[in-house]
């Protein structure tokens, strides 16, 4: 019986899951929806989730949506490495912490700041790009004194931050250099993800490409 994965690569939500997986070590059935041409608005997907997003988990009928939900799902039932997602309560909170700064402040403000320029031909909000340097600047200062994100040693909580920031980072709008901890904790996370190229930064190099090839289509 398999796991499915509604999924495309350029979605950081998607490779974050991709990640966790890898290293809950649980494989999962991938199949590419691509959201351009209605495949998530088939009967069969709104079935599964009403509100049509990727990623989507079908677990042997069992569905579920929203990444970090996916991941700890995915470790709730199949994990079996305790310091990836710990079971005592207070590094377990700092584990979701991570989640929600992820979810709710850093990938949030990069689409706030992003999106609307680069697709939908609004001005650039320079107000919007303090309030993103602002949330690197914050996950810099989490960083200090840790190795990985909530600790010493890598949890769920960075394949999520990881597949977010590589996605700020190849579109060139933060310079990950101004935020010294960050860019460590980077650089560990691209060495200890298993699987780190393919289940993440070719994706990653696929959203830039179709970001060049969007600006490139307004131009003409």
């Amino acid at each position: 019986m398999t796991i499915d994965l509604y999924f495309h690569p350029a979605s950081a939500p998607c490779r974050g899951v991709l990640l966790a997986a890898k290293l809950i070590g649980v494989d999962l059935n991938i199949k590419h929806t691509n959201v351009a041409k209605g495949e998530n608005m088939t009967p069969h997907f709104l079935k599964m989730n009403p509100q049509h997003t990727i990623p989507t988990l079908d677990d042997n009928g069992f569905y579920l949506w929203e990444s970090r939900a996916i991941i700890t799902y995915l470790f709730n039932k199949y994990g079996k490495d305790d310091s990836l997602y710990p079971q005592d309560p207070k590094k377990r909170a700092i584990v979701d912490q991570r989640f929600y700064f992820d979810m709710g402040t850093l990938l949030q403000r990069y689409i706030d700041y992003f999106y609307p320029s680069t697709f939908f031909g609004a001005p650039a909000d320079l107000d919007k790009l303090r309030k993103l340097e602002e949330a690197f600047g914050f996950l810099d200062v989490m960083l200090a004194g840790s190795v990985f994100a909530a600790g010493d040693s890598i949890t769920l909580a960075d394949a999520s931050l990881a597949a977010s920031v590589s996605t700020v980072d190849i579109v060139g709008i933060i310079d990950l250099k101004k935020y010294p901890n960050v860019n460590r904790w980077f650089t560990a996370c691209k060495r200890t993800l298993p699987d780190y190229e393919e289940a993440n930064a070719e994706g990653a190099a696929l959203f830039k490409q179709l970001v060049d090839q969007y600006a490139v289509r307004k131009l003409q």
